[in-house]
């Protein structure tokens, strides 16, 4: 769950004392691990769920801290947003029905999140990134108000220099920036945690390793990001590069970012694990964490070695190992970070019993893991998995390349239903959860692909913001159906209702396709643009894409009325483009923006975001929307309907 009692006014003596107690947290699991204090012999389970919270329409909805006032249930928790909300499940002895307990305590804690939800008008949605996030909902309003969260986004936030830069390519590329932490949580997961002893560890955590990217192949369920189609499962790089504080020179020399895969097979015990983040990660805040976790041991208790697992909570490992104390005995736990939450809670459990099925055999058959994988492979498969998901070509085990699917059906269920039923799990959970699996293989309908086909079906007539409306509306009617995804019809444009919801505010529709000039530029530049793609007006920007002026039509016709055409060759934008045009945000309404052009008298308002153009509106683009609201209202109104 995390500590929340962290300082975000910190000055460097509390650094300092942190990293004394980090120090001391190492020499007391040094201690717990050589005198045999940590459990050994003993397997179990455990997850946790985040998800969002979404409102009618579905939009982000900001009611994370009012949901968890109306749940009262120690299971649950904030996140970084407001529109999110995690539940951490109960731990499970890896035997018997302990699948379907878990899936059964996960349906109560979704089902009873769901009910608090409502009663703030909202609905809870289980997605790895949810469609219709904007940059506009990633402010620091909508940061969950607890000081962990500030002091985090300060101490990332300072190390990035206060800008963070993403880009990620993929059908459509992403180029953004931001200037706070908050682009983190447009992603929810579905983390499991396997426990594991600690003469085990380093064996079972290679095997994680090795195993991540065929489960994570069949999982993907976050294709697009801020209206951008991405990776099969675009949290993968939209979390490596939103929590990276690797200063430029660092990048250079190959320093590992806090989000990694790892650079190679673990060698020794988990305390070199966490030594070796130690030595690469400096500590990024300070906290109030009284007695030393030595003093602690000494006198014959268990330390919880907080300054330890804090230190860990900064550093996300895709498989990170974890500590911690159950039922006054210190344990080890493998826990996976990549799953998306979603599609469906059955989906879910199907995938984490496909992970701790693997987890069970292949150790089994194969040994130790980097005697027949190459750790540069299994790195590979990971990143190939995460892009491409069933759509991945793997280098599996003897360098042999198989397609994810075929590896998936042919080899690696068929050992996964042996390592669960060998380990004592019900024949009936097995096949429950991994017959999902091989379906959803066999059909290639992942939760991405789902979404990515759905699009594809959707008439180019309709908005961006519509049709990533349609996936959120469409996908939450299905997930609360229960069927698995592998079983969902396409998403239709007809279900998402509400559609003049599309149209609120100017970047719903606002045309992101535009054509600029810079100022050094000569005029007949811009003549001809207008000439060619038919426009009046044209946005001016400087090299760095900041809007500097606008070109109009109406200038260049006072430039021929002035007789100057003939020297236009000598003329450039800078001597006619209207310095310092009116603009406007992506989320100002739209009934503002046509008041500020009828007052200013404009056709053409440049939309502005983080001082960069990102699209315009024009008359002709309102006349377009109200024809088209006009339409669909009069199709209500004759009971037609529109797709």
């Amino acid at each position: 769950m995390g500590d929340h009692n962290l300082e975000a006014d910190f000055n460097e003596e509390k650094l300092r004392s942190f990293s004394r107690a980090l120090l001391s947290d190492v020499r007391a699991l040094d201690r717990l691990l050589a005198d045999g204090l940590i459990e050994s012999g003993v397997r179990r389970i455990g997850a946790e769920q985040e998800f969002f919270l979404i409102d009618r329409v579905g939009r982000p909805s900001p009611k994370g801290v009012e949901v968890l006032a109306r749940i009262q249930d120690d299971r649950f928790t904030t996140e970084l947003a407001r529109f999110n909300l995690e539940a951490n499940l109960s731990p499970q002895a890896f035997e018997g029905t302990c699948l379907s307990d878990m899936e059964t305590e996960l349906t109560e804690l979704v089902d009873r999140a769901q009910a608090a939800a409502e009663a703030e008008g909202v609905e809870v949605f289980l997605t790895g990134i949810l469609p219709t996030l904007h940059k506009s909902d990633l402010g620091m309003d909508s940061m969950t108000p607890i000081q962990r969260y500030h002091a985090l986004n300060e101490a990332m936030t300072r190390a990035r220099n206060g800008r963070f830069r993403f880009a990620i390519k993929g059908v459509d590329d992403l180029n953004t920036t931001h200037d706070n932490v908050m682009l983190e949580a447009c992603n929810t997961s579905f983390q499991i945690h396997f426990q594991v002893g600690p003469e085990e560890f380093a064996f079972l955590y290679n095997l994680a390793q090795a195993i991540t990217a065929p489960v994570l192949a069949a999982a993907v369920n976050s294709p697009t990001l801020l209206g951008r189609r991405l990776w099969h499962e675009t949290r993968v790089a939209l979390f490596e590069q939103s929590v990276d504080t690797r200063a430029k020179a660092q990048v250079q020399r190959g320093s590992r970012p806090r989000v990694h895969f790892g650079e190679d097979w673990m060698r020794g015990s988990v305390i070199d694990l966490f030594k070796d983040d130690i030595a690469r990660f400096r500590v990024m805040f300070g906290a109030d964490l009284g007695e030393d976790s030595e003093s602690i041991l000494s006198r014959g208790e268990i330390p919880r070695l907080r300054a330890l697992c804090l230190h860990n909570g900064t550093i996300y490992r895709w498989n990170r190992a974890c500590f911690g104390v159950y039922e006054g005995k210190a344990h080890l736990r493998i826990e996976n970070r990549v799953l998306p939450a979603g599609p469906t809670t059955l989906d879910e459990m199907a995938n984490a019993a496909f992970f701790f099925g693997l987890m069970s055999a292949l150790g089994d058959e194969h040994g130790e893991i980097s005697r027949v994988l190459k750790f540069a492979d299994a790195k590979a498969n990971f990143v190939a998995a995460a892009r491409l998901g069933l759509h991945a070509q793997f280098t599996w085990v003897g360098g042999h390349q198989h397609p994810a699917s075929s590896l998936i059906l042919n080899e690696l269920l068929p050992r996964a239903r042996h390592g669960l039923l060998d380990h004592g799990i019900a024949a009936q959970d097995v096949s429950r959860y991994l017959d999902v699996i091989e379906e959803r293989v066999r059909r290639g309908k992942t939760g991405s692909q789902w979404a990515l086909d759905s699009l594809a079906g959707m008439p180019d007539s309709v908005t961006l913001d519509q049709k990533m409306r349609t996936l959120t509306v469409a996908a939450l009617r299905r997930q609360q159906s229960d069927q698995p995804v592998h079983e969902w019809p396409l998403a239709s444009v007809s279900e998402s209702g509400g559609w003049r919801h599309s149209y609120q505010n100017v970047g719903q529709f606002m045309t992101t396709d535009v054509f600029t000039v810079q100022p050094n530029d000569i005029v007949d530049l811009a003549a001809h643009l207008m000439d060619w793609a038919h426009l009046r007006h044209i946005p001016v920007e400087d090299k760095e894409g900041h809007l500097v002026g606008l070109v109009s039509h109406r200038a260049l016709l006072r430039l021929i009325g002035m007789g100057r055409e003939g020297h236009s060759n000598s003329i450039t934008i800078a001597d006619i483009m209207k310095s310092d045009p009116v603009s406007v945000s992506p989320s100002t309404p739209t009934l503002e923006a046509i008041e500020i052009m009828r007052r200013e008298k404009v056709g053409c308002l440049p939309i502005v975001e983080d001082r960069h153009l990102v699209g315009v509106i024009t008359e002709r683009d309102l006349i377009r929307v109200a024809a088209e609201l006009l339409e669909r209202h009069l199709q209500e109104e004759s009971g037609a309907g529109f797709e």
